[in-house]
């Protein structure tokens, strides 16, 4: 698995929802609602998208798993 660079999709969409094709940069669609974006992607044929929602913030995290 190839980490993902998701900073163009925090600097364009910081605080939204964000509807990604399965190649996870892509986006299809996005707002601040969630239904609202499941359904303008499914309305473009993309019925699973993956959802995410963009940090209003980027917070440093120390921890382990």
């Amino acid at each position: 698995m190839v980490a993902k660079n998701w900073t163009p999709l925090f600097k364009k969409y910081r605080g939204q929802w964000v509807a990604l094709k399965d190649d996870e940069v892509t986006v299809i669609s996005h707002g601040a609602k969630v239904k609202r974006v499941i359904d303008d992607a499914s309305k473009k044929g993309f019925d699973k998208p993956i959802l995410f929602k963009v940090p209003s913030k980027i917070l440093a995290y120390v921890g382990s798993a």
